[in-house]
Protein backbone atom coordinates (compact mmCIF):
# COMPACT_ATOMS: atom_id res chain seq x y z
CA UNK A 1 0.00 0.00 0.00
CA UNK A 2 2.69 2.58 0.77
CA UNK A 3 6.44 2.19 0.34
CA UNK A 4 8.20 0.17 3.09
CA UNK A 5 11.62 2.14 4.38
CA UNK A 6 14.28 1.16 7.20
CA UNK A 7 16.11 2.78 9.68
CA UNK A 8 18.77 1.72 11.84
CA UNK A 9 18.92 3.84 15.41
CA UNK A 10 21.84 5.19 17.42
CA UNK A 11 21.24 1.84 19.72
CA UNK A 12 21.58 -0.32 16.50
CA UNK A 13 18.03 -1.31 16.09
CA UNK A 14 16.62 -1.25 13.22
CA UNK A 15 13.11 -0.27 12.23
CA UNK A 16 11.11 -0.85 9.66
CA UNK A 17 7.97 1.86 9.08
CA UNK A 18 5.99 2.93 6.06
CA UNK A 19 5.31 6.95 5.57
CA UNK A 20 2.45 8.81 3.96
CA UNK A 21 1.69 12.70 4.27
CA UNK A 22 3.32 15.71 4.23
CA UNK A 23 1.46 18.08 6.73
CA UNK A 24 3.40 19.45 10.10
CA UNK A 25 1.41 17.12 12.42
CA UNK A 26 2.64 13.63 12.66
CA UNK A 27 0.75 10.45 13.86
CA UNK A 28 2.87 8.14 14.60
CA UNK A 29 1.33 4.16 14.56
CA UNK A 30 2.14 1.97 16.80
CA UNK A 31 0.92 -1.93 16.47
CA UNK A 32 0.00 -4.23 18.99
CA UNK A 33 1.43 -7.40 20.15
CA UNK A 34 2.38 -9.94 17.24
CA UNK A 35 1.09 -7.15 14.78
CA UNK A 36 3.12 -5.06 11.83
CA UNK A 37 2.86 -1.49 10.34
CA UNK A 38 -0.49 -2.80 7.66
CA UNK A 39 -2.85 -3.24 10.35
CA UNK A 40 -3.17 0.88 10.20
CA UNK A 41 -4.45 0.21 6.34
CA UNK A 42 -8.10 1.15 7.01
CA UNK A 43 -6.48 4.47 8.40
CA UNK A 44 -3.66 5.50 6.87
CA UNK A 45 -5.41 6.34 3.39
CA UNK A 46 -7.98 8.96 4.75
CA UNK A 47 -5.59 10.34 7.69
CA UNK A 48 -2.66 10.84 5.60
CA UNK A 49 -4.61 13.42 3.59
CA UNK A 50 -4.05 15.89 6.58
CA UNK A 51 -1.44 14.54 8.66
CA UNK A 52 1.69 13.16 8.24
CA UNK A 53 0.97 9.44 9.12
CA UNK A 54 4.16 7.20 10.03
CA UNK A 55 3.49 3.39 11.00
CA UNK A 56 6.63 1.12 12.86
CA UNK A 57 7.13 -1.99 13.09
CA UNK A 58 8.32 -2.96 16.68
CA UNK A 59 11.52 -4.15 16.84
CA UNK A 60 11.38 -8.45 16.22
CA UNK A 61 7.95 -7.53 14.85
CA UNK A 62 6.81 -7.64 10.97
CA UNK A 63 9.84 -6.39 8.67
CA UNK A 64 11.93 -5.09 11.66
CA UNK A 65 14.54 -7.44 12.47
CA UNK A 66 14.50 -10.06 15.14
CA UNK A 67 17.50 -10.45 17.59
CA UNK A 68 17.83 -12.53 20.38
CA UNK A 69 19.58 -10.17 22.90
CA UNK A 70 16.08 -7.14 22.59
CA UNK A 71 14.51 -7.33 25.40
CA UNK A 72 11.40 -6.92 23.84
CA UNK A 73 9.92 -5.05 27.12
CA UNK A 74 7.88 -1.69 27.42
CA UNK A 75 10.59 -0.05 28.33
CA UNK A 76 12.79 -1.41 25.28
CA UNK A 77 9.90 -0.50 22.93
CA UNK A 78 9.25 2.76 24.21
CA UNK A 79 12.72 3.75 24.22
CA UNK A 80 13.18 2.22 20.39
CA UNK A 81 10.25 4.75 19.68
CA UNK A 82 11.35 7.88 21.63
CA UNK A 83 14.78 7.16 19.44
CA UNK A 84 12.86 6.62 16.12
CA UNK A 85 11.39 10.10 16.60
CA UNK A 86 14.22 11.76 17.38
CA UNK A 87 16.09 10.33 14.44
CA UNK A 88 13.27 11.93 12.54
CA UNK A 89 12.90 14.63 14.19
CA UNK A 90 9.58 14.19 14.38
CA UNK A 91 7.33 17.48 15.21
CA UNK A 92 4.27 17.98 16.75
CA UNK A 93 3.81 13.97 17.40
CA UNK A 94 0.48 12.20 18.41
CA UNK A 95 0.89 8.55 19.17
CA UNK A 96 -1.79 6.53 18.15
CA UNK A 97 -1.57 2.66 19.75
CA UNK A 98 -2.86 -0.09 19.64
CA UNK A 99 -3.21 -2.70 22.37
CA UNK A 100 0.33 -3.30 23.20
CA UNK A 101 1.01 -0.49 21.51
CA UNK A 102 -1.34 1.68 23.76
CA UNK A 103 0.27 0.52 26.80
CA UNK A 104 3.79 1.49 25.13
CA UNK A 105 2.04 4.99 23.83
CA UNK A 106 0.96 5.47 27.27
CA UNK A 107 4.66 5.10 29.18
CA UNK A 108 5.92 7.12 26.54
CA UNK A 109 3.22 10.12 26.91
CA UNK A 110 4.00 10.21 30.75
CA UNK A 111 7.07 10.34 30.43
CA UNK A 112 8.17 12.76 27.00
CA UNK A 113 5.23 15.56 27.68
CA UNK A 114 7.95 17.99 25.97
CA UNK A 115 7.70 15.58 22.82
CA UNK A 116 4.48 14.08 22.79
CA UNK A 117 1.28 16.66 21.78
CA UNK A 118 -1.60 14.23 22.12
CA UNK A 119 -2.40 10.39 22.46
CA UNK A 120 -5.17 8.09 20.73
CA UNK A 121 -5.85 4.84 22.12
CA UNK A 122 -7.07 2.04 20.68
CA UNK A 123 -8.59 -0.53 22.75
CA UNK A 124 -5.20 -0.09 25.06
CA UNK A 125 -3.57 -2.50 27.29
CA UNK A 126 -2.98 -1.16 30.54
CA UNK A 127 -6.05 0.12 31.97
CA UNK A 128 -6.45 -3.62 33.02
CA UNK A 129 -5.04 -3.90 35.90
CA UNK A 130 -4.01 -7.60 37.88
CA UNK A 131 -2.57 -8.15 40.96
CA UNK A 132 0.30 -10.83 41.76
CA UNK A 133 -1.51 -13.77 41.61
CA UNK A 134 -3.91 -12.82 38.57
CA UNK A 135 0.04 -12.06 36.80
CA UNK A 136 0.65 -15.70 36.96
CA UNK A 137 -3.02 -17.03 36.12
CA UNK A 138 -2.87 -14.70 33.16
CA UNK A 139 0.66 -15.58 31.89
CA UNK A 140 -0.38 -19.83 31.80
CA UNK A 141 -3.48 -19.30 30.61
CA UNK A 142 -4.54 -21.02 27.30
CA UNK A 143 -6.16 -17.33 26.28
CA UNK A 144 -2.96 -16.04 25.41
CA UNK A 145 -1.37 -19.67 23.76
CA UNK A 146 -4.02 -19.78 21.62
CA UNK A 147 -4.21 -16.18 20.63
CA UNK A 148 -0.59 -15.52 19.81
CA UNK A 149 0.49 -19.46 18.31
CA UNK A 150 3.58 -19.57 16.50
CA UNK A 151 1.13 -21.97 14.17
CA UNK A 152 -0.07 -20.23 11.21
CA UNK A 153 -3.51 -21.67 11.49
CA UNK A 154 -3.67 -20.94 15.17
CA UNK A 155 -2.63 -17.53 14.33
CA UNK A 156 -5.17 -16.89 11.32
CA UNK A 157 -8.09 -18.38 14.10
CA UNK A 158 -7.38 -16.14 16.62
CA UNK A 159 -7.30 -12.53 14.62
CA UNK A 160 -10.66 -13.76 13.02
CA UNK A 161 -11.95 -13.77 16.46
CA UNK A 162 -10.97 -10.75 18.06
CA UNK A 163 -12.88 -9.18 15.22
CA UNK A 164 -17.11 -9.00 16.07
CA UNK A 165 -17.77 -8.62 12.46
CA UNK A 166 -14.73 -10.43 10.19
CA UNK A 167 -14.32 -8.89 7.16
CA UNK A 168 -12.65 -10.72 3.91
CA UNK A 169 -10.52 -7.88 3.85
CA UNK A 170 -8.94 -8.89 6.25
CA UNK A 171 -7.95 -12.29 5.01
CA UNK A 172 -4.82 -9.86 3.29
CA UNK A 173 -3.40 -9.08 6.51
CA UNK A 174 -3.41 -12.54 8.13
CA UNK A 175 -1.91 -13.84 5.12
CA UNK A 176 0.56 -11.56 5.70
CA UNK A 177 1.19 -11.85 8.65
CA UNK A 178 1.52 -15.81 8.16
CA UNK A 179 4.35 -14.64 5.66
CA UNK A 180 6.21 -12.73 7.69
CA UNK A 181 6.00 -15.48 10.73
CA UNK A 182 7.39 -18.03 8.24
CA UNK A 183 10.42 -15.71 8.30
CA UNK A 184 11.55 -16.36 11.49
CA UNK A 185 12.46 -19.94 13.48
CA UNK A 186 9.23 -21.03 15.66
CA UNK A 187 11.53 -20.07 18.84
CA UNK A 188 12.18 -16.16 17.99
CA UNK A 189 8.54 -15.61 17.76
CA UNK A 190 7.22 -17.70 21.01
CA UNK A 191 10.50 -16.02 22.88
CA UNK A 192 9.59 -12.12 21.69
CA UNK A 193 6.01 -13.02 22.72
CA UNK A 194 6.79 -14.54 25.98
CA UNK A 195 8.95 -11.46 26.04
CA UNK A 196 5.78 -9.17 25.48
CA UNK A 197 3.48 -10.70 27.51
CA UNK A 198 5.73 -10.62 30.60
CA UNK A 199 6.30 -6.76 29.87
CA UNK A 200 2.53 -6.13 30.00
CA UNK A 201 1.86 -7.91 33.07
CA UNK A 202 5.24 -6.48 34.81
CA UNK A 203 5.48 -2.81 33.85
CA UNK A 204 2.04 -1.51 34.33
CA UNK A 205 1.01 1.41 33.33
CA UNK A 206 -2.66 2.54 35.43
CA UNK A 207 -0.51 4.13 37.80
CA UNK A 208 0.57 6.64 35.20
CA UNK A 209 -2.49 7.53 33.49
CA UNK A 210 -2.77 10.97 36.25
CA UNK A 211 0.70 12.24 35.12
CA UNK A 212 -0.85 12.38 31.08
CA UNK A 213 -1.61 15.90 30.77
CA UNK A 214 -2.29 15.64 27.04
CA UNK A 215 -5.29 14.93 25.16
CA UNK A 216 -6.04 11.47 25.01
CA UNK A 217 -8.67 10.20 22.69
CA UNK A 218 -9.64 6.27 23.80
CA UNK A 219 -11.68 4.03 21.21
CA UNK A 220 -12.82 1.06 22.84
CA UNK A 221 -15.14 -1.71 20.62
CA UNK A 222 -18.16 -3.13 23.60
CA UNK A 223 -17.70 -6.71 22.07
CA UNK A 224 -13.70 -6.86 22.71
CA UNK A 225 -12.90 -10.78 23.31
CA UNK A 226 -9.15 -9.57 24.70
CA UNK A 227 -10.01 -6.62 26.91
CA UNK A 228 -10.75 -7.52 30.19
CA UNK A 229 -10.04 -11.59 30.76
CA UNK A 230 -13.18 -12.50 31.23
CA UNK A 231 -11.93 -15.59 33.46
CA UNK A 232 -9.47 -13.39 35.90
CA UNK A 233 -12.13 -10.33 35.65
CA UNK A 234 -15.95 -11.05 34.84
CA UNK A 235 -17.13 -7.52 33.75
CA UNK A 236 -17.25 -5.74 30.83
CA UNK A 237 -14.92 -3.66 28.15
CA UNK A 238 -17.17 -0.34 29.36
CA UNK A 239 -16.36 -0.95 32.87
CA UNK A 240 -12.20 -1.19 32.07
CA UNK A 241 -12.28 1.46 29.84
CA UNK A 242 -14.14 3.69 32.56
CA UNK A 243 -11.95 2.82 35.06
CA UNK A 244 -8.92 4.10 33.26
CA UNK A 245 -10.60 7.12 31.90
CA UNK A 246 -11.21 8.56 35.76
CA UNK A 247 -7.45 8.73 35.76
CA UNK A 248 -7.03 10.66 32.53
CA UNK A 249 -6.80 14.54 33.63
CA UNK A 250 -7.83 15.22 29.77
CA UNK A 251 -9.28 12.17 28.17
CA UNK A 252 -12.61 11.34 25.95
CA UNK A 253 -13.89 8.18 25.41
CA UNK A 254 -15.46 6.19 22.32
CA UNK A 255 -17.44 3.33 22.99
CA UNK A 256 -18.83 1.22 19.21
CA UNK A 257 -21.33 -1.44 20.04
CA UNK A 258 -20.92 -4.32 18.26
CA UNK A 259 -17.31 -3.99 17.71
CA UNK A 260 -13.79 -6.06 18.94
CA UNK A 261 -10.57 -5.58 19.61
CA UNK A 262 -9.31 -4.42 16.07
CA UNK A 263 -11.90 -1.61 16.63
CA UNK A 264 -10.14 0.83 14.29
CA UNK A 265 -10.29 -1.40 11.52
CA UNK A 266 -13.90 -2.58 12.32
CA UNK A 267 -14.88 1.15 12.50
CA UNK A 268 -12.52 2.87 10.88
CA UNK A 269 -14.54 5.69 9.23
CA UNK A 270 -15.69 6.86 12.49
CA UNK A 271 -12.40 6.49 13.99
CA UNK A 272 -10.64 8.60 11.11
CA UNK A 273 -13.61 11.24 11.63
CA UNK A 274 -13.28 11.02 15.04
CA UNK A 275 -9.01 11.57 15.24
CA UNK A 276 -9.47 14.07 12.34
CA UNK A 277 -12.16 16.06 14.53
CA UNK A 278 -10.27 15.68 17.84
CA UNK A 279 -6.63 17.20 16.61
CA UNK A 280 -8.70 20.01 14.76
CA UNK A 281 -10.51 21.35 18.27
CA UNK A 282 -7.06 20.70 19.94
CA UNK A 283 -5.24 22.98 17.37
CA UNK A 284 -8.05 25.70 17.37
Amino acid sequence: MFELKSIKLNNGVEVAYVEAGQRNQTLLFIHGLAGYSQIWQKNLPTLSQHFRCIAIDLPGNGCSPYQESYEYSIRFFAATVIDFIKALNLQNVTLVGHSLGGQISIQIAANYPEIIKALVLCAPAGFETFNEMEKGFYHSSFHFFSFFSSDANSLAKSVSTSFYHYTDQADDLIENMQSLLSRYPPHAFRNMIEKCIQAMLNEPVFHLLPKIKQPTLVFFGERDVLIPNRIIHPCSTRQIAEQGMKQLLNGHLEMYAKCGHFVHWERFQEVNSTIRNFLKEMNS
